[in-house]
């Protein structure tokens, strides 16, 4: 058996979000990783190894200010343009809609995701964000499990993790997300 097939995410946890006016929240997901912030913008920047975890696929580096890349996001159509707006390496990346913030501590780092994304999805977003961030820690342990998103998050507790974080979060569960997931 795989440590793929071993895999199971554990309870909702690490995340947050602040409620703005109007239809977009900011969801605030922080992990803890053991690798050197380094190692972990590797992880952020650089499309091979953006492939085995992120929930998005990137035709490019997102080290340099400037750059504007497309990222494919599973179900999204056509790929979304987002220009690096902040790459100070290994700190703080900007781009889109996403800002990372890579914090050392002692034994590795301490990476903080701020996304804003529409209220009614927060749940779902951070249940997505927590699988990734799993398949993440396992990757920079040496311990690929390969990138489990779309579709495929149902078989790892994606629904789950959706009742959780919404009941966390004081929001409805989306309950079709099953059906969604489904088809894209």
């Amino acid at each position: 058996m795989s440590n793929r097939d071993q895999y199971a995410p554990g309870p909702a946890r690490g995340a947050e979000v602040r409620k703005n006016d109007g239809p977009k929240w900011t969801l605030i997901v922080v992990r803890e990783l053991r690798q050197p912030p380094e190692k972990v913008w590797q992880a952020l920047t650089d499309p091979a190894q953006l492939h085995e975890w992120a929930p998005f696929e990137a035709d490019g580096s997102l080290a340099e200010v400037g750059s504007t890349v497309q990222l494919a996001w599973p179900g999204a159509r056509p790929p979304e343009a987002v220009t690096v707006t902040r790459a100070d390496a290994p700190r703080v990346l900007e781009y889109g809609e996403l800002k990372w913030n890579l914090d050392p501590f002692e034994g590795g780092t301490r990476l903080t995701l701020w996304i804003d994304i529409d209220r009614h999805f927060v749940a779902w977003g951070a249940s997505g964000w927590h699988i990734c961030f799993d398949v993440l820690s396992h990757l920079l342990n040496g311990d690929p499990i390969g990138r489990i998103v779309g579709s495929e998050a149902l078989k790892f507790g994606f629904q789950q993790l959706n009742v959780q974080y919404a009941q966390q979060f004081g929001v409805a569960a989306i309950q079709a997300a099953a059906k969604f997931l489904a088809q894209h």
